[in-house]
C-alpha cells in the first residue's frame, strides 16, 4: 500500500502514465475525470481505481525506468536503453561512489542515485546553474537527493578529490578533460562517455590512446519493440534507434598487444602498427610545439 510522500504511477484507460507524489487532498485531474487522492491512499498497488466519471485507472509502483522518463526536463535526457548498459558497464551498485558530469535535467543522476542506495554517493557536476537546480528538483521529487552532492563548476578546473569507483562524462568535448578524469578515478576504475556523432567518438578514441586508459569499447544501443499480440506478433512500426554512441574505458596503463604473449593475426598487426604510428606522430607534434 502506498503511503504519503511516495511517488506512485497511475495509468489511464488509454495508457497515459502519471507520476504523482501522494499527498492528502492532491487529487489527479485528467480528461478522464478526477481521481481522488483519498482513493489512492486506500488502495493497494495493482488495484483499479475509478474517476468521478467512472473511468478505470491502474495504480502501480513506478520502476526506475518510469522515474527516468518522468523527470521534468529542459534538456535532452538519457533513456533507459542507454542508462541500463552504462550502469552495468560501470559496475554501479549499492555503496558505489560515482562521479558524473553534465547532469542536465538529471535523468542519469536519478538512475545513479537509485542504484548506489543510501550507502553510496553520487557527485554530480553541471556548469549551468539552471540545469543543476532542475536536477536537484527532480532528485528531491523522487526522494533521492540525500545520495547526491551537486556541484556547479566547469570541470576544466578539476573535480573534488572523490576517489571515485566510476565516472560518467556527458560533455561535448570529453577528450579535453581526460587529465581531470584520471585524477578523480581510483586506479582500474571504469569511465563512460556519451557522444552523438562519429567524428566526436574518433577524437575521443585518439585522445584515449595517448592517456592512461585502456580496455576501450564503443557501442550503440538500439531497441525494437514488437506488438505483443499472440496471433499478430510482429515488430512495431517505429523503434528507438540512435540516441548516442557510448564509449567505455578503464583508468589503467595500456599494454602493447605484442607484449601479451599471443600471436597476432594480420588484422591485429595492422591495427597495432597504425596505433604506434599515431602515437609517434602525436609525440612528434608535441615536441615541435
Amino acid at each position: 500500500m502506498p503511503s504519503t510522500g511516495q511517488i506512485v504511477l497511475l495509468v489511464s484507460p488509454r495508457g497515459k502514465r502519471y507520476l504523482r507524489r501522494l499527498e492528502p487532498g492532491d487529487d489527479l485531474h485528467t480528461n478522464d475525470g478526477v481521481l481522488a487522492a483519498s482513493d489512492v491512499e486506500a488502495a493497494q498497488y495493482g488495484d483499479v481505481l475509478r474517476t468521478h466519471l467512472g473511468k478505470p485507472f491502474r495504480l502501480l509502483k513506478p520502476t526506475l525506468a518510469d522515474l527516468v522518463k518522468g523527470v521534468k526536463r529542459k534538456t535532452q535526457i538519457l533513456y533507459p536503453k542507454d542508462i541500463g548498459y552504462v550502469l552495468m558497464k560501470l559496475g554501479v551498485g549499492a555503496g558505489s561512489r560515482v562521479v558524473e558530469c553534465g547532469s542536465g535535467s538529471g535523468s542519469m543522476t536519478v538512475a545513479l542515485a537509485h542504484s548506489v542506495g543510501s550507502g553510496g554517493r553520487v557527485y554530480s557536476y553541471e556548469q549551468r546553474q539552471e540545469f543543476a537546480d532542475l536536477c536537484r528538483e527532480n532528485l528531491e521529487r523522487y526522494g533521492l537527493a540525500g545520495q547526491v552532492e551537486n556541484f556547479v563548476r566547469d570541470i576544466a578546473d578539476g573535480f573534488e578529490d572523490h576517489q571515485a569507483d566510476a565516472l560518467f562524462l556527458d560533455v561535448r568535448t570529453p577528450w579535453e578533460y581526460l587529465e581531470q578524469a584520471e585524477a578523480v578515478l581510483s586506479p582500474g576504475s571504469p569511465v563512460a562517455f556519451l557522444l552523438p556523432t562519429v567524428s566526436q567518438v574518433e577524437q575521443l578514441l585518439a585522445a584515449l590512446e595517448k592517456a592512461p586508459f585502456d580496455d576501450l569499447e564503443v557501442v550503440e544501443v538500439l531497441v525494437r519493440r514488437w506488438k505483443a499480440v499472440p496471433d499478430r506478433l510482429r515488430p512495431e512500426d517505429r523503434m528507438v534507434a540512435h540516441t548516442g554512441f557510448l564509449t567505455f574505458a578503464r583508468h589503467q596503463n595500456p599494454v602493447d598487444m605484442a607484449d601479451m604473449g599471443a600471436t597476432l593475426g594480420t588484422r591485429q598487426r595492422k591495427q597495432e602498427a597504425a596505433r604506434q604510428e599515431r602515437l609517434a606522430a602525436a609525440e612528434d607534434g608535441d615536441e615541435n610545439d
